[in-house]
């Protein structure tokens, strides 16, 4: 007699969340307390600052059972990936030149041939997708922004909705079955996370593949990455959390490996079926974690060191202010608008935030601190004594850039340490 296993509820609605997203379990445990934040993408215009802004709750929890790491609170898909929504992958040159590397390696991994079809969700405007395309692979993709526009300006068929069992039906019947379905920074968004999965059982070919890449929790917590905890990103995976939701279903986790993307992911190789062979990567980093993810004192360490680290921005910011020379901010990541907000620095502290021309945000206002993003061709005008790295995890290129374009600042990083950049 076969036993039925009980899957969880992973499809929850806007609000409060009491139970872990992943096993369902209540023994969650506060990891950091960031307050009542904007959604980072939720950019202002100059008439916008004068209007209410909304502000939802923003605490980490972890599920002492599941080590999964995860938000409180859901705010709807369509709030949060709305019309404006302002990110483009392809507009940065170092995380373009990334994917190209990564569909490279799924190809060679899973021995993909032209006749194979590529399936990314979230793709954005298609960076990863045209890698696979270049090296001769059939795509298709599903976005579920306006951001879907430059994809398919690229010749790519793109469903601009979220994924889930409609839009898997209408790949198949257009494309056929996926030999390979891929979602980089995507997986821990959705909070309809169950019908996301059941969307891949109908979409991926038998003996397919999913193959996701997410912020990964250990590097999350031991480089002080608290600026990754926003409201796009509702989970932060272990991979024993990843394991242990895919045991619900027709699937089975095959591969993993630390990758350095974002200051730290994991990618994750899932089979279709529960048959497949698991590699030892896996045992590995399973291994790992169980020595040092799921005990509290990792997670009460991490609160500490991290509002230390936010204090001391927080002196920098105003020692220079105060010296009559403020530091100047470069890029404008989702994530810098945590680390502002949290810390309460504004326009009277960090004048501006320069971004590249190509940037959608250019003219926009940070949320909640409302800090102007202006073009980065004012810092080579202007010449600023000290400018803050926002995207750090990118820090070196872009130093190295502005330095070409003439620019004689001295360089700081927020994470995972304050420092000066000798560059």
């Amino acid at each position: 007699m076969s036993l039925t296993v009980s899957i969880p509820n992973h499809n929850h609605p806007p609000g409060p969340i009491h139970v872990c997203q992943i096993c369902g379990g209540s023994n969650l445990e506060l990891v950091l307390d960031l307050g009542h934040q904007p959604l980072c993408d939720t950019l202002l215009s100059a008439d916008d600052l004068g209007k209410p802004e909304i502000h939802y709750p923003l605490r980490q929890f972890w599920c002492t059972d599941c080590t999964l790491n995860q938000l409180d609170y859901v705010v709807a898909g369509d709030v949060v990936y709305h019309t404006d929504y302002p990110y483009r992958t392809g507009v940065t040159r170092e995380l373009a030149q990334y994917q190209g590397e990564m569909a490279a390696a799924i190809i060679e991994k899973l021995s993909l041939s032209a006749d194979d079809l590529a399936v990314d969700v979230g793709c954005n405007d298609g960076t990863l997708l045209k890698h696979f395309r270049d090296r001769s692979i059939r795509v298709a993709g599903v976005e579920p922004t306006a951001i879907a526009l430059f994809a398919r300006e690229s010749g790519i068929d793109v469903a601009q909705a979220p994924f889930d069992r409609n839009v898997a039906h209408q790949i198949v019947e257009h494309h056929g079955h996926a030999k390979v379905v891929t979602a980089t920074n995507v997986f821990a968004h959705m909070a309809m996370l169950g019908d996301f999965i059941e969307g891949l059982q109908i979409l991926l070919a038998k003996g397919g593949h999913f193959v996701l890449e997410n912020h990964y929790l250990a590097p999350v917590i031991d480089r002080l990455q608290f600026d990754t905890i926003y409201h796009e990103h509702l989970r932060t995976y272990s991979l024993g959390s990843l394991v242990r939701l895919f045991s619900y279903y027709d699937f089975t986790v095959v591969d993993a490996e630390t990758v350095p993307r974002y200051g730290g992911n994991i990618r994750v190789t899932v089979a279709k079926g529960r048959d497949a062979i698991v590699r030892p990567s896996v045992g590995k980093i399973l291994a790992v974690e169980a020595e040092t993810i799921a005990r509290p004192a990792y997670y009460q360490a991490f609160r500490e060191k991290s509002i230390r680290l936010k204090n001391q921005l927080i002196e920098l910011v105003i020692e220079t202010a105060q010296a009559g020379e403020p530091i100047i901010g470069n890029s404008c990541p989702g994530r810098c608008s945590t680390l502002l907000n949290w810390a309460g620095i504004g326009p009277d502290l960090i004048p501006y935030i320069a971004e590249q021309p190509a940037s959608l945000k250019l003219g926009k206002f940070l949320p909640g601190r409302h800090i102007p993003i202006v073009n980065n061709q004012r810092l080579i005008d202007e010449q600023p004594a000290k400018v803050l790295l926002l995207a750090w995890h990118y820090a070196r290129p872009i130093a190295e850039q502005l330095r070409e374009r003439g620019l004689r600042s001295e360089f700081y990083v927020p994470m995972p340490e304050l420092k000066s950049l000798d560059i």
